[in-house]
């Protein structure tokens, strides 16, 4: 084994570097275990230039797949949502299939953990419950272009 004398000063450095190290990793786990906070998925693909035409996305819109339980399949273009308002009951789990057949956009709904980056050519997926009764708009937060900030939707919990 190596034995190295390194300074007083260095040998603290490297306990809270590790520590550091230790108690970040903790917290992602937390994150991911406990809270429920995952990163959305991008593992399926679509044609940017067949998105209107290729299901599920040729028919968008707020889709019951079970008791308090929905499919919301979205389109981000330049510069609205298709739907471009979504309506669910309190309590739901939604489950969002977003996709844009024209540039990078974004995809916030403020004050919930909604927070997608859509891209030409991915499907973004990512399942949200919501329990509590809001009124929000859905925000684009990625430069789009010049009509970049008039990109908004409604997303309602009654």
């Amino acid at each position: 084994m190596l034995n190295i004398d390194l300074p007083r000063s260095e040998r603290i450095w490297l306990v809270i570097g590790g520590a550091s190290l230790v108690v970040f990793f903790a917290i992602i786990l937390i994150m991911a275990l406990v809270w429920g906070f995952h990163n959305p998925g991008q593992m399926k693909t679509i044609a940017p230039d067949a998105v209107r035409t290729t299901p599920p996305f040729d028919k968008p819109g707020l889709y019951q797949v079970g008791p308090n339980e929905y499919r919301a399949v979205m389109i981000a273009q330049m510069f609205m949502y298709q739907p471009n308002q979504v309506t669910v009951p309190a309590g739901a789990t939604v489950h969002f299939e977003v996709t844009s057949p024209d540039v990078v956009h974004g995809f916030e709904i403020p004050g919930t953990n909604v927070n997608l980056m859509v891209v030409p050519g991915h499907i973004t997926e990512y399942t949200a419950t919501f329990r509590t009764k809001m009124d929000r708009v859905i925000v684009c937060n990625e430069y789009c272009g010049s009509g970049h900030q008039v990109m908004l939707g409604r997303f309602v919990v009654q």
